[in-house]
This record gives C-alpha cells, structure tokens and sequence, in this order.
C-alpha cells in the first residue's frame, strides 16, 4: 500500500509540473483562419505573421514550433486542458483573459477599427451604428468592445466562429459592417476582390480596459519557466529588429511599435 501511496504521489506531482520545452519543442495554439496573422497556403500550409514570429521565437530559444489549429474562442480552454504549451494567434492581453491564463511581455500592438462600405458615412460609435448590423469574430476582444460599446444602444452585434463568414455576409448586404484588427481587415478582406467597394470607416477605437496592451503569447498560469523560456526568447528576437522587419512584410505602414 506504501508503494501504491507513493506512485500515486508521484504521479500527481509529475501532473502539477508546468509544460517547458523540455522536449526540444514549443506547442503553439492557434487559429488559422485570420490573415495576415495566420492562415493556410492553397497547399494547406500554415502561413502568416504569427508563424513567422513563433518560427524566429523557436529558433531564439533553440527548440522546435509544432503548431495546433482549433477555433478562436476554444483557445484558452484548449491551453488550460494542456492540448499545447501556449497561445500564438493574435491575442490581446486584458484584464479578463489575464483571470483564466497567464501571459509573455507584450510582444507589438496592432489598432482595431471599423470595415463598411466606401461612401456610407459610418463612424465606429453607437450613435452612428444605430439600428445596424456589425459583424464581430466569437470571443474576440472585438466582440467584447462592441457588446460593451454598441450593443446597448440599438447596434446589433453579430458574432460568427470565422472571420471569412463575417465578409461573406458583409459583402452580401447582412451586415453592414465589422470591427477588426487593421492589419487583418486589410489583407484579409481590402486587398482582396470580395473586398471592392469596402475600406475602413473612421478612426480606430480605444478603450485599453477591453482591447488590451497589446499582443503577446498566452500560457498557462503557474508555467514560470516556460514563461521566461519565451520572454528571453522574445527580447532576442525585438533585438534583432526582426518583429518590424515581420510587421513591414505583413503589415505595411501599419505602425505596431506601440509594443516595441
């Protein structure tokens, strides 16, 4: 019994370790459905800025990236079921998500604004979206602004799994616009032909509380050593100039340095 009590032991405390890239490897968790951030080639080839910044984060810590796909608002849960070591996909640092998951230093910052038609006059606050519809991706932090901000106040806030299906419905008249980081609705959806006849529709909004500090890899809470492995890891990589070599590939003129 000695001996059934103390392998049980054992293996509760092996259980409570934090996931390190003990095995030459960095687990990243992702949604690959939000260019330029992540998407997949036509050959199904992860692609993007994220994979670029996770690949040069690897290789600055001298391990592997091995790559996870899942949907957007089942991140955090999937980090905290240990499905992979930390989130690399676009996501802010706020106050609610920093409840359930810890997170790296921050890593750049991007604006989010508002996609409508050319020529149709809307402004990203609730007086001008008044009795519209306004397409937001699930469990973004842009579905949290505009619940805090719109919803209320006679906007109907429409949230969907896949940014795709937001332009789709857009482009087709049941939206009448949507709330995005910047760089995405440019590459995703502007630079695009389905994207014709679109731009950006005022300023970005603001409102630190919900949309965050900035951009940075999500881990789980207590994974100390992981979270420095990554935080040295990316000072290398900020000191290599590489994320503004990255974020002028992907981004253009967008400026992300804010978080540099």
């Amino acid at each position: 019994m000695k001996k059934i009590a103390t392998l049980l032991l054992f293996m509760c405390g092996m259980a409570a370790i934090p996931a390190m890239a003990d095995e030459g490897k960095i687990r990243f968790g992702l949604e690959a459905l939000y260019p330029p951030f992540e998407s997949k080639s036509p050959t199904g080839e992860l692609q993007g800025f994220d994979i670029d910044l996770g690949n040069a984060v690897c290789q600055a810590a001298g391990v592997k990236c091995e790559w996870l796909d899942t949907s957007f608002d089942g991140l955090i849960p999937a980090l905290q079921g240990r499905k992979f070591d930390a989130i690399n996909s676009a996501m802010n640092v706020t106050e609610k998500r920093r409840q359930a998951i810890d997170f790296t230093q921050v890593i750049y910052r991007v604006p989010t604004k508002l996609i409508a038609r050319a020529g149709a006059g809307l402004q990203p606050t609730p007086e001008s979206l008044k009795g519209k519809s306004v397409g937001v991706l699930q469990g973004s932090i842009q579905e949290s602004y505009a619940n805090a901000h719109w919803a209320g106040k006679g906007v109907n806030v429409v949230a969907y799994q896949d940014q795709n299906q937001v332009y789709m419905d857009l482009t087709s008249g049941r939206l009448d616009g949507t709330l995005v980081l910047a760089p995405a609705g440019q590459s995703g959806f502007l630079s695009q032909p389905q994207g014709k006849g679109f731009a950006f529709s005022g300023p970005a909004v603001s409102d630190d509380a919900i949309l965050g500090s900035g951009i940075a890899f999500g881990i789980r809470k207590g994974d100390d050593v992981l979270k420095k492995q990554l935080d040295d890891a990316i000072a290398k990589v900020k000191a290599q100039g590489t994320i503004g070599t990255l974020a002028k590939k992907y981004f253009g003129d967008i400026d992300v340095s804010a978080a540099n």
